[in-house]
């Protein structure tokens, strides 16, 4: 790619290749691998001791790290890139960032590609790396620890408990990059057991919640909103359906906060696990018991009993 040519183009060209045939690479290596070409990075929530130590180490070797400008904490580049050359890439386009990482990549340099949280959700990695991969510079993931978990570290309580909430849903409201036919919130909190993350919905927290009053939703439902997970400045903001907007609309936060909706917010309610309740805990000894009783029961049935 030139540095005039349409980065859509080389996106194009790399998903019309993925169509056609899997990567080699997906099948020689694994997520802790040190590989070749431009590692895209995940920065964790925020907290610099919440970078994974894969990361950590590509930072301290990183001659220029291309980060997400406010969204990573200053904190962490001051600790893991004071040596290294730092460039936001809030307000850069891909025809912009793509000669920037290649030439940098091509002169020698060790090149980080730093996003908030973890590049898999919501970060627009795929188009950059595909952008670059067209152009011959190798690239990879390195998982980061997204807010969600933050979050749920911070409210003291799984996302998934038994009898209470059996599945996680990530998505976002609708708006400028989402229709109204896309938003499946109220479908998520209508099957009961799911807990609905919301990522990049902030600003449009009231108009979710009256939303899904509107679809008849339980008001009741516990919401909690944590504002700027593991940061320094983090808020978190609890209520209900019927409460949270109101309540977000006064602390004023319009961006940078995660919203949890589902009763695993409080932590009630819940039973105990089949993994600590008994059958798990048994030894190899009762393993063989059984073993034996079952061969024994087997020995004694009615041979007509085993045609059925």
């Amino acid at each position: 790619m030139s540095d005039e040519t349409d980065p859509q183009s080389a996106i194009d060209a790399q998903g019309e290749q993925r169509r056609a045939e899997l990567d080699d690479r997906i099948f020689e290596h694994n997520a802790g691998d040190e590989q070749e070409g431009i590692p895209f990075v995940g920065a964790g929530p925020g907290d610099p001791r919440l970078l994974t130590v894969a990361g950590k180490e590509l930072l301290e070797e990183a001659d220029l790290v291309v980060h997400a400008g406010s969204l990573v904490n200053s904190e962490l580049l001051e600790e893991y890139c004071d040596h290294a050359e730092t460039v936001s890439s809030i307000g850069k386009d891909l025809e912009e960032l793509i000669p920037l990482m290649r030439d940098a990549h091509e002169d020698g340099d060790n090149v980080v590609r730093l996003h908030s949280g973890d590049p898999a959700i919501y970060g627009a990695a795929l188009e950059q790396m595909d952008a670059l991969e067209h152009e011959g510079v190798p690239t990879y993931f390195v998982p980061g620890v997204t807010s969600a978990f933050a979050a749920s570290a911070t409210l003291r309580t799984q996302l998934t408990l038994n009898e209470v909430s059996n599945h996680v849903a990530f998505t976002r409201p609708q708006g400028k990059t989402l229709t109204e036919e896309d938003d499946h919130i109220g479908e998520f909190v209508e099957m009961g057991d799911v807990t609905t993350c919301i990522y990049l919905g902030t600003h449009a927290v009231a108009d979710t919640m009256d939303r899904l009053i509107d679809d008849g939703h339980d008001p009741e439902i516990p919401v909690a909103v944590v504002y700027h997970a593991s940061w320094p400045d983090e808020d978190v903001i609890v209520g209900t359906i019927g409460t949270i907007g109101e309540k977000i609309e006064e602390a004023g936060y319009r961006a940078s906060a995660m919203v949890i909706i589902g009763d695993a917010v409080t932590g009630a309610g819940y039973e105990r696990s089949y993994l600590y309740d008994g059958w798990a805990d048994r030894g190899p000894d009762d393993d063989a018991d059984d073993d034996s009783s079952e061969t024994a029961d087997s020995e004694q049935t009615d041979p007509a009993e085993t045609t059925q």
